[in-house]
């Protein structure tokens, strides 16, 4: 499936009424940017936590691997118990039963999130980020339900070339089926459920996997004779509304297949950017600044469409095999001054002549929001010499230290 723009929409796409959501969840997010960081681990038990270093007597488990799930080691646990399940490899290197445990690394986990933002992003009409691994996209205007598949498949594969994680996709009507959609087959899955097949779909699940029933929900539920998503839809709507009130209400609707929410983004973005990658790493710095250009414009446009000022301007450049390098510059005020953005968006791409480069990004932050007419440079004080621009988070981030937060900090 091609890549489209913002507002391209295929021929024949539905009215936007006939909504089609896609649910993205990174699977064991923590442990897959840790794979992706030392690709030895693949394949093995790798467990995300603190509390396992000599001398440590208190800790959690953050994430744990599908094979360290296998041992009985979970998210929340007490470190001591996964150790008990689970030895660590470090201690134990002979062990073919012990496994890999790494320290959380939230500035590393934030930056890979970032990148499958960008994505998202991309392909999405509106995106409503929820946490550092998961977020909902309204695909409406990019697809039809005929090949709403390919478009899931789409989003997975740009997800595992581009940033190198895997993400499980569901795609569904609506928001609460397009999230159990998205866990039914765990991990690196895909499932669609067209509309006349939701309440099909839903039926037989359990009704703990019901978005809004939680464990204590679940057991009330099943007190009350309700097992299934099914038993709940058919149980008399006043009946759902005496046990739990106003939410029995919205839960019997979502176990029908109805949900209303559209998908709307949370306040406005703290950054806009852009991002791009090449087949393969390349060496052609020609062709790297010509991709810079390219989403500087893109970038600059983006934001004096949506009114945004901006008071710094930085890029991405990723090298082999995923180090991320970042530079920016901040500006003496919110300005919206696309050459301004060409400009500088060259200029410190030239620290990267000579390397090998498999991305590049552009980004815009520091935002504020205004109706009024946009801030030029040109009307500051002193524009007749060059603008003061100082040079600010010259740092390499290949590698960084990132851990599971929210998706959130980009549009």
């Amino acid at each position: 499936m091609s890549e489209r723009g913002g507002g391209d929409r295929l021929p024949g796409a539905p009215d936007p009424a006939e909504r089609i959501v896609l649910h993205v969840d990174m699977d064991c997010f923590y442990a897959s940017c840790e794979r992706r960081r030392e690709p030895e681990l693949r394949g093995e038990p790798v467990v995300v936590g603190m509390g396992y270093e000599d001398g440590e007597t208190t800790g959690a488990v953050a994430t744990a691997s599908y094979e360290a799930r296998a041992y009985g080691v979970e998210s929340a646990q007490a470190i001591t118990s996964a150790l008990d399940r689970l030895p660590r490899k470090a201690a134990n290197p002979d062990d073919p039963d012990a496994g890999y445990y790494r320290p959380v690394d939230m500035e590393y986990y934030q930056s890979v999130a970032d990148e499958v933002k960008e994505i998202l992003h991309d392909l999405g009409d509106t995106v409503r980020e929820v946490s550092i691994d998961e977020a909902y996209l309204d695909i409406t205007e990019r697809t039809e339900w005929s090949v709403a598949a390919g478009f899931g498949r789409h989003v997975k594969q740009r997800i595992a070339r581009e940033v190198g994680v895997p993400a499980s996709v569901g795609v569904a009507p609506n928001m609460s089926t397009a999230k159990i959609a998205s866990d039914h087959d765990k991990p690196d899955g895909l499932t669609v459920v067209p509309p006349d097949d939701v309440k099909a779909f839903l039926a037989p699940l359990d009704v703990a996997r019901l978005h809004g029933v939680g464990p204590v929900r679940a057991r009330d539920l099943r007190a009350e004779g309700v097992e299934t998503i099914g038993d709940l839809a058919e149980t008399p709507k006043h009946e759902v509304s005496g046990w739990f009130g106003d939410r029995g209400r919205e839960l019997h609707e979502r176990a029908n297949g109805r949900d209303a929410r559209p998908v709307e983004p949370r306040g406005k973005p703290k950054s806009l950017s852009r991002e791009s990658a090449f087949d393969g790493a390349t060496e052609d710095f020609a062709r790297v600044r010509e991709r810079v250009d390219a989403l500087a414009e893109a970038v600059a446009e983006r934001a004096t469409r949506k009114n945004a000022l901006y008071r710094t301007i930085g890029i991405k450049v990723v090298t082999p095999p995923f180090d991320v390098n970042t530079r920016a510059k901040s500006l003496p005020g919110p300005v919206d001054e696309p050459d301004l953005v060409h400009d500088v968006t060259r200029e410190l791409l030239a620290e990267f002549a000579d390397a090998e480069v498999r991305k590049v990004g552009v980004r815009v932050s520091n935002l504020s929001f205004s109706d009024a007419d946009q801030a030029k440079l040109g009307s500051w004080e002193g524009r007749s010499t060059p603008p003061q621009v100082r040079e600010r988070d010259r740092e390499t981030t290949a590698g960084d230290r990132e851990s599971q937060a929210s998706l959130g900090e980009f549009e």
